[in-house]
């Protein structure tokens, strides 16, 4: 079983998508967006970008806990990961999105 991307409204009536991997977990967050089309373009780019490695770009929380961000070529961030105590858990976390980031389905949940 493979992973898949969900959009839905959030609390503050924006649309977001999540990748989830096949666990269920979350694997990448996007931003709010005012309609939901532009949601799902996003979600057409983590397909794209997530297969560059250059565009996955490494980070480090305040609290010293490791997380990356998908940028699209035009260093736009488009999804932002969960947080990971390691950062070789956070480096899994990208194998996952590649993984998971071409092949999921989108279901939409609006």
């Amino acid at each position: 079983m493979s992973g898949k991307y969900e959009i839905f409204l959030g609390k503050d009536e924006e649309f977001y998508f999540h990748l989830k991997a096949a666990n269920g977990e979350i694997i990448l967050a996007s931003e709010g967006y005012t309609q939901k089309h532009n949601a799902e373009k996003a979600v057409e780019s983590v397909r794209l970008n997530s297969q560059i490695a250059d565009n996955f770009l490494d980070k480090i929380a305040q609290d010293d806990r490791f997380y990356f961000v998908l940028r699209a070529d035009n260093h736009e961030v488009i999804g932002t990961s969960q947080m990971y105590q390691s950062k070789q858990s956070s480096d899994k976390g990208k194998e996952s999105v590649k993984t998971n980031g071409l092949v999921s389905d989108l279901y939409d949940l609006t």
